[in-house]
This record gives structure tokens, sequence and C-alpha cells, in this order.
């Protein structure tokens, strides 16, 4: 009987340590706050900016193309469980809208180009072979891809700092200590890449892309944007025979020597261009999604990637 009692005593003792440790143990914020941002770049700068406090899982796979992304039903669940939602902005997420709409609830939706003011979609000439599908991934709100210039994405930092300090007031001080030393990489990035551009000379400078998405990058480092094969912000537009003959045209008379595309868009047109000019294609940017590993895991080695075949390219 006593060592039945005694069992007893010890099971009791364990059952309200237990439950004394639940209580006053601290919770992690990542326990009960869940953050999803859009895309797989912007989960890593959103990580950065959360440091061990938080985690932040991408809506997109990795090597996914947002401009031709086709949500799953899974994503629909996804968002339906966050509390944090993190996008871009400026109609990149052209997906997003229909799956706010059938995940319902609430979230805090951060966008993280709040505060900038994005080029502006410039006028091309109508063609008869431009579809409806072209207009939808036309990006009509402007250019969305500011995170290619990295000065930009210091506002993006301070963005989401600030939408996860409204989200997780506790974590305030993390965030601030952590966006503080994230954007001082951010400039160690962008000390990087203009000493690197150092060695293109300055008539040389000259970009052809095969969509709208250097704008920011070659206005910050003093580039010319000599013809986009894609006349559109987005990598699924169409382009016409006569605008395929203008980039023939435009690389021909400006002597650009390659042809810039992200490893996730269509090369035919780019191969087509540089069959009839004689000039080199690039085509293992990464613009739009990070890598499993090198070279392009994080933001940071998917930037200095990219300048590095640019400046291969171009010297």
């Amino acid at each position: 009987m006593k060592k039945i009692i005694n069992t007893i005593f010890v099971i009791l003792t364990f059952a309200a340590l237990v439950l004394t440790g639940c209580g006053s143990a601290p919770q992690s914020a990542d326990e009960g706050l869940k953050v999803i941002a859009s895309t797989s770049f912007l989960a890593d700068i959103a990580q950065n900016v959360a440091g061990d406090r938080l985690t932040v899982e991408s809506l997109l796979p990795i090597g996914a193309d947002p401009h031709a992304y086709q949500a799953a039903p899974a994503d629909v669940s996804k968002i339906a469980e966050s509390d944090v939602l993190i996008l871009n902005g400026i109609e990149y997420e052209h997906f997003i809208e229909p799956l706010l709409e059938n995940a319902g609830g609430e979230r805090l939706v951060i966008e993280a180009t709040t505060g900038l003011t994005p080029h502006e979609v410039e006028e091309h000439e109508e063609s008869e072979e431009h579809t409806e599908e072209d207009e939808e991934h036309g990006h009509e709100a402007g250019d969305p891809h500011m995170w290619l210039d990295p000065n930009l994405v210091i506002t993006y930092v301070e963005n989401i700092r600030d939408g996860l300090s409204e989200a997780d007031p506790d974590g305030a001080e993390s965030y601030q200590s952590n966006a503080e030393a994230y954007i001082a990489q951010l400039q160690d990035l962008d000390a990087f890449i203009r000493e690197q551009l150092e060695s293109i000379p300055a008539e040389h400078r000259l970009l052809v892309t095969n969509h709208e998405a250097l704008g920011y990058f070659a206005e910050r480092y003093g580039f010319e944007i000599v013809d986009t094969i894609l006349p559109s912000f987005s990598s699924e537009a169409g382009a016409s025979a006569q605008e395929i003959a203008s980039a023939v045209d435009a690389v021909k008379d400006s002597g650009a020597p390659a042809i810039f595309l992200g490893e996730v868009e269509n090369a035919d047109l780019a191969n087509q261009i540089a069959a009839e000019t004689g000039i080199v294609v690039v085509d293992n940017l990464y613009f739009e999604s990070l890598t499993h590993g090198e070279p392009a895991a994080t933001y940071l080695d998917m930037m200095k990637h990219n300048v590095t075949q640019i400046v291969n390219a171009l010297k």
C-alpha cells in the first residue's frame, strides 16, 4: 500500500511540475504567428528581419515564375492559416486576389514596396498578335521589379520590420536590430556591385532583356536598356513580329553584345534574335526566384551572381 501511495505521489508531483513549466516557460513567437511571403527571395529578405523569432515561409516554391504561376488548392490553405502575408505589391502577385477571397479570415498584409514610386508603363504600338492574356500580365500599375536594386530593398526591409512589429509588438526591438544589420549588408552589396561594374566601360553598359525586369538596376548603376524582346513587365507576355524585328534592329544599331534572361524564362525568341545578330544569350540569371543552394540560395547571393554574369558578358 505504501508503495502505491509513493507511486501516486511521484506521478502527481511530475504532473504539477509539467503544468507549472507550461505556465511559466516563454512561448516563442513562431508558435502563434504564421508568416508567409509570396516568393522565395521575398521570404529570404523577410527572414533576415524576423531572425530567430519567426519562420517565414515562401508561398511559391523555389524555381517558380510568379508571372506564370498557377495557384494550387494547397495555397489557399497556407494563406488561410497565415497571420501575416508579405507581398511585393505593384500587382506583381497577379494570382493572389482569388486566393485571398477563397482563404477568408483576417491577416496582416505587408506590401514591401509601400512608399516607393514605380516606373510607369511605357506605351507600345498595338499589335494584332497581342492577346488578352498579354494585357492581363501587363502589370499596368507599373514595374514591380524593385528588388533588383538593393537600395530599394532597404525600404522593403523597413516596411517588413514595421509590419512584423505591428503583428508581434513583443519582438519589435529584435526586428529593429535585425533590420539594421541587414540594411548594412544591403549597403555592402551596393558597394560590391559598384566595384564590379567598374570593369565595364561606359559605352558597353548596354542591356537587352527578355522582359522589362532590369529597369531599376539600370537606372541605379548607369546602364542603358537598349531593348526588351517582350514589351512587358511580365515574362508571360507575347511579342509581335514587328517587335521582334525592332529588337533585332536595336541590337544591331547599338552593338550590344548580349541578351540577358532570367533562368525561368523561355529563351526561344532570344535565341532567334541571337542567331540573326550574332550576340550571346545569357540565360542563367535569377530575377524571380532563389535556388536550392548555389548560385542563388539567398537574395544577396542572387544579386552577386547576376552582377557577375552581367560583368563577364559586357566587360
